[in-house]
């Protein structure tokens, strides 16, 4: 009898990475960080875990790394602080976890998921979402836990030029962060992400972001709102965004994807393509989704020259890619 199918995909952010603005070593780096994250999700799955417990863990390895906008490497708000959201969904009850405009907790993911498991809400912001967490004995660090030099340097650079708040920046060097301040071909999305599908059928979706340089007023993106950034249902796909939240959050695009396959008998990549590429682009919005769907597939599909992206294929083999022309398999 055939092994029911496991699936798992996950993104590092969206944006414009075009070859030649990551050095080589960079390069090298990111595409190993894409592997060990997904490796640790996969594992999980193909010992028989849930999709809930791979994605967060997928998430948390993404947290960890400096690379991305998210956990560890997170963006400077306008006053100089970090500032994180982020949520998780399970697609076998619909239940769902999300914190916004959280300071202190050490992965977010984690956050998001106790508030799902021990609270009566789906989403806490803010100061009271920080006393949550406290409560719940998740693990905490000081703000500036989360800074590093890359980041501080791209806050600085924003204010300097007195440009309005950047759209989610992926980690880069210093011509990418020059780039990113001075010019705005070079804004990049930096959220991360994962989606997978376990062998007991069950869909979920987890995101996590620092949200935008030099934000004002709390703003809080798409990532932690159910059906926009993040969203899952066994009945249709789980979905992850990256990109530009204003513009998700209008177009509503996780549950948009999920309710064309649903209601109007799209296939995932059918979906996927018809939001990111036909109803965001009409409004100006920039980014990507990943997305599983129940029957094993997966799906990235993006409208910015590149997106950080590691999948498993049909075959079990395991893919990372930075560019929107590039595909490094792994052994």
């Amino acid at each position: 009898m055939n092994k029911p199918p496991i699936a798992i995909a996950i993104h590092g952010g969206a944006g414009v990475l075009t070859p030649g603005l990551l050095s080589p070593q960079d390069e090298d780096a990111i595409h190993e960080a894409l592997r060990q994250a997904i490796d640790v999700g996969h594992r999980i799955l193909a010992a028989g875990g849930t999709s809930l417990d791979a994605v967060e863990a997928c998430v948390v390895s993404l947290e960890e790394c400096s690379w991305f906008n998210a956990g560890k490497g997170a963006v400077f708000t306008a006053d100089g602080i970090h500032e994180m959201d982020a949520a998780i969904m399970n697609g076998a009850d619909r239940s769902a976890g999300a914190i916004a405009g959280a300071h202190y907790v050490r992965n977010p993911i984690r956050g998001a998921r106790a508030v799902m498991e021990h609270s009566d809400h789906v989403m806490l912001a803010g100061e009271g979402a920080d006393r949550f967490l406290r409560e719940q004995n998740q693990p905490q660090v000081a703000n500036d836990w989360f800074d590093t030099e890359l980041r501080r340097r791209q806050w600085q650079g924003n204010r300097s030029s007195s440009t309005a708040p950047s759209l989610e920046p992926s980690h880069a060097d210093h011509h990418i962060e020059e780039t990113a301040v001075n010019d705005n071909s070079g804004h990049k999305f930096g959220t991360v992400g994962a989606v997978a599908l376990d062998s007991h059928g069950h869909v979920a979706a987890a995101t996590s972001t620092g949200g935008i340089t030099n934000k004002r007023y709390s703003r809080i993106g798409d990532t932690p709102i159910i059906g926009a950034g993040t969203w899952a249902d066994d009945r249709s796909a789980a979905i992850s965004a990256t990109g530009h939240g204003e513009y998700f959050m209008r177009a509503v695009v996780g549950h948009d994807i999920a309710a064309r396959m649903r209601f109007a008998g799209r296939d995932l990549q059918r979906a996927c393509d018809e939001v990111v590429h036909q109803e965001l682009k009409t409004l100006g919005g920039q980014g990507g989704v990943i997305a599983v769907s129940p029957n094993g597939k997966t799906q990235l599909s993006f409208n910015t020259p590149g997106m950080y992206r590691a999948w498993r294929d049909d075959y079990g083999q395991l893919h990372t890619a930075i560019y929107a022309e590039d595909d490094r398999v792994h052994g």
